[in-house]
């Protein structure tokens, strides 16, 4: 990807991040790890990318990621838990009623893939991954 050929690996996007949610991953480029904490989109980690690996112009949705739910969500087992819906700023989590409680459900046009939902979950049911591109 052009982020691996222009990213020098120096790290002062992680250390410019005031959120402190970058860390250095496999081959020492930067990861962004939702556990972590929130991502607010600040564009410090651009800003001080000497090297302008970042792309600018995403950050708006710069890691093109979104939040999914496993099945060892507490919610989808029965058990009263809206840690996720009650983390995310963007109102993209919502709680469907089903039997025997609420479903979480991810409305993937709200999501901007933060990862302020991962963190609070108990059980870790929450993660992020690579958004599936719309057709047309």
């Amino acid at each position: 990807t052009r982020f691996r050929q222009a990213c020098t690996g120096c790290g002062d996007c992680i250390a410019a991040c005031p959120e402190r949610v970058l860390a250095p991953g496999e081959g020492g480029f930067p990861t962004f790890d939702p556990a972590l904490g929130e991502c607010l989109f600040c564009g410090e980690c651009v800003t001080a990318c000497e090297s302008r690996a970042l792309d600018p112009l995403r950050l708006d949705r710069p890691w093109q990621l979104e939040a999914a739910v496993s099945a060892g969500c507490l919610a989808r087992n029965g058990v009263t838990c809206f840690a996720c819906r009650d983390a995310c700023g963007e109102s993209a989590i919502r709680f469907r009623p089903a039997l025997g409680g609420a479903v979480p459900e991810i409305d993937a046009a709200r999501c901007t893939g933060c990862g302020a939902c991962v963190g609070p979950c108990p059980v870790t049911a929450i993660s992020l991954s690579a958004r599936v591109a719309a057709d047309g």
